[in-house]
């Protein structure tokens, strides 16, 4: 408003100018004109000061003159303008302070069009700017929203990965603020032992597992996921980074590699791992022209603690026993659990040339006293006694399966000879190799003789207690010598390439036992059958498969073959092609015995499974031990995640069956809900089922 009423004074003041100056020309022509006609005054000489006293006497006449006249003309300008400046100063005033709300994000007040039409198009104009600055801040609050909602870390980088954003998840898993995080390079929130190998480029092309390092120092493993941000604009343009923290299934991963090499139970080496350390061994004594030991431990009638006291007490049992074999082994001795009852140690640095035997055998005397001491077990005091059998390396044998068939060898004569004893591997304990090759014959015969029978386990549904199907469990009742196991068995029919001809027995035989289920049951359920890696490795598998169910007119949609992890993992490109067929035939496919093998999780994906069975080895203590109960809580999440279904084995009591439906685990087997059977007792299980009994159901509530 000083603005404009300055400009309008200016203007006053020069008009004014203009006036005094042509009153000032005008009174000079007059006075000159009348001292021209006064001859009298020329003459005298005083026409100078007349000359003075008028314009004196003028100038001070029109001063008086300008003064007021100025101030009139002055006055009325001056209100003149303060009227203009009002009306349109007023508007511009609104919408500056419209412009300082916008500025300082205000954007939710309404611009009004001032009164009188100034500033108009300004106000419409500054409207339409505040509603489309509402509504990027609106997108911009609703992703902030999505971001911070996210569980998993976001970082938002600059093209050389300084970071300009991140949500709340990423200040939660650091420690860090969200502005202590900005203006950082990512790779300062990337552990040191990671940093170094850390690219960019890379990272925002690919998936990356790596660690971070929280504000207090710790480290966390995360999946690191990222993308370029694509804009014309150079302001937008960088990456965008996803941190997952993967602790849990680490750690998980970590317990399964564990359990795939170490005993649950005992947590010494298991089979697997006891070989390999074996193998290691006799190159090493080979390499230092040296020998090592062999002790095959097996516990007498171990079985009967089972039977009387129930797998738990077997299981203490085990412990204790296991902890005395450690604190009498010589430094440097590995001791592996090798079966149920079965263990084997190996003592190396032994000169090589020179009778060992003494040194050893004072070592299996120790063994035996220790391991025969009674120990408490409850209410009861146990008392077990041990059969040792020693084989040497390189004067026995030179490889890890005949340096542990020879020990085995002589464990077994350590127990004919009633047990409580050790005794060193002879040639003429090769007998046992002979009545191995005897067994061998007589499998051959076995199915010839009726032998082989097909018992079936039911698998419940641990939602409400129905039986949803079965397992096809294979025995062989031999005469004069009972029933011998499977795992006793199956090894010599792999050895003598019978397996595929037993393989074949048992899907016909169960093909046709699920065929006369029908007749009374529309609806049996699916079996599964064990397979193992020599049936998949047999040329005409497949053919004889097609064949049986061809033969029987049975659907492979009913059953599901059950492969354990390792044989996955044996040849995984064979197998995903195999199982693909199979798959494509209809045949269900389930991994057995999950956790106990070497498989990555990424690994299994590429298999076309539907079934993931838990080992009873795990669920066995999970009721008790958080270590198992997590890794078995870890699965079944894992399976239902993948859209798998998940059955735990092993279940022998009811605070196993309490847990597992706890964490809504879909199916069950085991010894809670009876003995295996035979086929004519299943299907009597089904049949009252069908008639809307359920055999089980009482343990469902």
């Amino acid at each position: 408003m000083a603005t404009v009423a300055s400009a309008m004074l200016l203007i006053v003041l020069l008009m004014l100018a203009a006036i005094d100056l042509r009153l000032d020309i005008a009174a000079d022509t007059e006075l000159v004109q009348q001292v021209a006609a006064s001859q009298e005054l020329r003459r005298t000489g005083g026409i100078a000061a007349a000359l003075d006293e008028r314009r004196s006497s003028d100038f001070e006449r029109r001063l008086l003159l300008l003064a007021g006249g100025g101030l009139l003309l002055l006055g009325v300008a001056f209100a003149v303008a303060w009227r203009f400046a009002e009306r349109i100063e007023r508007p511009m005033e609104e919408l500056r302070d419209a412009v300082n709300q916008l500025a300082g994000g205000n954007w939710a007040t309404h611009i009004e069009t001032p009164e009188g039409g100034y500033g108009a198009g300004l106000a419409r104009a500054l409207e339409n700017l505040r509603l489309n600055l509402s509504d990027h801040a609106a997108t911009g609050r609703a992703l902030d929203i999505m971001l911070d909602s996210m569980n998993d870390a976001v970082f938002v980088t600059s093209p050389e990965g300084m970071i300009k954003r991140v949500n709340v998840a990423a200040s939660q898993l650091l420690g860090w603020s969200q502005g202590e995080l900005l203006g950082r390079e990512l790779a300062y929130v990337i552990s040191d032992q990671d940093r170094t190998n850390f690219n960019i480029e890379q990272a925002a092309n690919d998936m990356l597992e790596l660690t971070v390092r929280t504000k207090n120092g710790q480290t966390i493993p995360v999946s690191l996921s990222g993308s370029v941000i694509a804009a014309d604009d150079p302001r937008f343009q960088g990456c965008i980074f996803v941190a997952r923290n993967i602790t849990e299934r680490k750690r998980a991963e970590r317990r399964i590699r564990y359990l795939a090499r170490y005993d649950t139970l005992t947590k010494i080496p298991n089979r697997l791992q006891f070989q390999h350390s074996l193998q290691q061994a006799i190159a090493r004594a080979r390499k230092s022209d040296q020998a090592l030991a062999l002790v095959y431990i097996d516990l007498d009638h171990f079985k009967e603690v089972n039977d009387t006291f129930g797998h738990a007490a077997g299981d203490r049992a085990l412990e204790i026993l296991s902890e005395r074999m450690i604190g009498r082994m010589p430094n440097g001795t590995m001791l592996g659990r090798l079966a149920g009852d079965e263990f084997a140690a190996f003592i190396e640095n032994l000169p090589r040339g020179e009778d060992n035997r003494a040194a050893v055998a004072a070592l299996a005397r120790e063994l035996l006293d220790e391991l025969g001491r009674p120990f408490q077990l409850g209410q009861h005091e146990l008392y077990v006694t041990s059969s040792l059998g020693i084989a040497f390396c390189p004067q026995d044998a030179d490889n890890v399966v005949d340096l542990i068939r020879d020990a085995d060898a002589a464990m077994y004569h350590s127990k004919q000879n009633g047990g409580n004893s050790h005794s060193f591997f002879t040639t003429e304990m090769s007998a046992i190799a002979v009545e191995r090759l005897m067994l061998k014959s007589k499998l051959r015969r076995a199915i010839e003789r009726d032998e082989l029978m097909m018992f079936y386990q039911p698998k419940i549904d641990l939602r409400n207690g129905r039986v949803v199907g079965g397992e096809a469990l294979l025995r062989w009742r031999l005469a004069g010598h009972g029933d011998i196991p499977p795992m006793q068995f199956i090894p010599l029919a792999e050895e003598s390439n019978l397996i595929q001809e037993i393989g074949e027995w048992v899907l016909k035989r169960v093909c046709n036992d699920y065929r006369s289920w029908q007749d009374q049951v529309p609806k049996p359920g699916r079996i599964s059958i064990n397979l193992s890696l020599k049936q998949l490795r047999q040329a005409e598998f497949l053919t004889r498969y097609r064949s049986v169910f061809d033969d029987t007119g049975v659907a492979p949609s009913n059953f599901e073959l059950e492969i354990t992890e390792t044989t996955l993992m044996t040849d995984a490109r064979r197998m995903v092609r195999l199982l693909d067929e199979l798959y494509a035939m209809g045949l269900h496919l389930s991994i057995d015995d999950f956790g106990t093998g070497y498989s990555s999780l990424s690994a299994l994906q590429q298999f076309p499974v539907g079934t993931l069975k838990i080992d009873q080895s795990f669920v066995r203590h999970a009721a008790v031990s958080r270590e198992d109960a997590t890794l078995v809580r870890t699965i079944v999440e894992m399976g239902k995640n993948l859209d798998l279904e998940v059955v735990a084995e092993g279940i022998e009591s009811k605070e196993q069956l309490a847990y597992l439906r706890s964490i809504d685990c879909q199916y069950g087997q085991g010894r809670l809900f009876g003995e295996p059977m035979l086929a004519t007792d299943f299907l009597q299980l089904l049949v009252t089922q069908a008639r809307g009994t359920l055999r089980y159901g009482g343990m469902f509530g």
